[in-house]
């Protein structure tokens, strides 16, 4: 395939494709299913240009150094074929790089502010690894030496928070100005898709909100999307260089379907819950009050309001309980969070179990990784919230805030780097355990994988693996498990 600058723009053509291989819509992001020929052929040419430039992007077979690329085919005005090319993030420490689209936001109002930030996180960062060395040193010596121990873990876990706070109000001050664009020519910021969270870290820097926002910029026409993994796999696993994989839901599931929107797409699938998919939902529990389910993480409770018909636990059951609403989960678990989840089929049911777990006669067990160790065993953390998800750690939860918050927690496990605890909610809050983990009158520790208060991984490491309560109808103590995935 040659090479071709259009507009400033790298677009890479090649020959015709046969007839009938342009597909009539283009095909759903979210489609787990492999991408049609049209796409492989781009995503295959990619990846042959990544091979021939391995010493390059030598970093990208690192331990968990791969990361995700993507390609669009696209129709010019004249009804020529080419395709575009993407990487998620930064690649080789740049966000622009010959022969890859631009990022979405504007480099040059991100110049203004950016390159002071990213100094400042840098010393933090080198901060954060001379406490890290320094605190392995002192764990090495002979005994007595615990108090000092504990101060430069203490002081480790602040300069942490303060580089992930640091982290945070960077991007919130590039979202506020950072358009996304859509196929009927409207445009909206990152802060108003996502409003009133604030968006999740590295929100429209996935390869797809690229490769559509540069279409859109040159006025071709999207005609099929592949994405796929390249370099070594991430530390938790889960990613296969060479495979392909959907868009994510944490980011692309609220960013795409605006940016979708004006164009003939296929609807993204809903799968029928088939007990044992460990990628859909698995109901454990069905009658005529209740159900029990399992929730996999990466899937909302229910749909956004960007995408009413995109997966989600409700938009999935729905086809089997036509009679569920979003109005009769007793709790909603968030998109990252996996585990076991109730659903009342009726009012009287719904409140029932609410009044159950508001006096803790229903039992609701999560278990997690924290970044870091912690230093006891157990404890209960009551740190009340503002009740709402828009603002930073320090706003979202304190003494002043009338909203209480109780979570109960013990410690399991300890890895060199991680703990690993039970946590019980004893009142249902939105992040909730999110809050109460990272906060500094919590555990002081974010939950491994948690992108909004600590450093973003493959996945949050929370999961709901427990739950019992009586059954409001039968009287009958009911209790079910899952085990978590990691």
């Amino acid at each position: 395939m040659s090479e071709a600058r259009y507009s400033q723009t790298p677009l890479s053509f090649d020959a015709p494709p046969l007839p009938g291989e342009v597909p009539a819509r283009l095909p759903s992001p979210f489609d787990s299913g492999p991408p049609v020929r049209l796409a492989r052929m781009a995503a295959e040419s990619l990846q042959q240009r990544l091979r021939r430039e391995h010493a390059r992007w030598e970093e990208l077979w690192s331990p968990g150094g791969g990361k995700m690329f993507g390609v669009l085919v696209v129709a010019t005005p004249g009804g020529r074929l080419g395709y575009l090319c993407a990487f998620s993030g930064m690649l080789g420490g740049a966000w622009e790089v010959e022969g890859f689209v631009p990022p979405l936001f504007d480099p040059v109002a991100r110049a203004a502010f950016w390159p002071a930030g990213e100094a400042e996180l840098a010393e933090l960062g080198r901060r954060y690894e001379a406490l890290k060395e320094q605190a392995a040193w002192v764990a090495r010596q002979p005994k007595g030496r615990e108090a000092e121990l504990r101060a430069l873990e203490a002081l480790r876990r602040e300069v942490a928070h303060e580089r992930a706070e640091r982290s945070r109000s960077l991007w919130r001050q590039l979202s506020v100005g950072f358009e996304v664009p859509n196929a009927r020519g409207g445009h909206r910021s990152m802060s108003a898709l996502f409003a009133p969270r604030p968006p999740p870290g590295g929100a429209g820097d996935c390869a797809a909100p690229k490769l559509l926002a540069c279409a859109y910029r040159h006025g071709w026409k999207p005609l099929a999307l592949a994405e796929f993994w390249w370099g070594a796999e991430p530390l938790g696993g889960g990613r296969q260089s060479g495979a392909y994989y959907p868009a994510c839901d944490n980011k692309c599931g609220t960013v795409l379907p605006f940016m979708l929107e004006g164009m003939e797409v296929d609807p993204a699938p809903v799968v029928p819950s088939t007990p044992g998919d460990e990628d859909t939902v698995r109901v454990l529990h069905e009658d005529a009050a209740l159900l029990i389910v399992d929730k996999p993480h990466g899937l909302p409770s229910v749909p956004g309001r960007h995408s009413p018909t995109r997966d989600s636990v409700l938009v999935l059951l729905q086809s089997r309980f036509p009679d569920l609403t979003a109005a009769r989960f007793v709790h909603e678990l968030e998109t990252e969070v996996s585990g076991l989840q109730v659903i009342a089929r009726d009012t009287a049911t719904q409140s029932a179990l609410q009044r159950q777990l508001a006096r803790g006669e229903a039992e609701h067990r999560h278990v997690a990784w924290v970044e870091g160790l912690l230093s006891a065993e157990q404890g209960r953390i009551d740190v009340p919230l503002r009740g709402t998800t828009s603002g930073t750690l320090e706003t979202l939860a304190g003494l002043n805030h009338h909203k209480q918050a109780l979570t109960e927690w013990r410690v399991v496990e300890r890895s060199d780097a991680r703990t690993r605890v039970l946590l019980w909610p004893r009142t249902r809050h939105t992040m909730q355990l999110r809050i109460h983990a990272a906060h500094p009158l919590g555990l002081g520790l974010p939950l491994v994988g948690d992108a909004r208060f600590g450093i973003e991984d493959t996945r949050l490491m929370l999961h709901a693996e427990s739950m019992g309560f009586i059954h409001p109808a039968s009287g009958e103590r009911l209790d079910f498990s899952s085990p978590a995935p990691f």
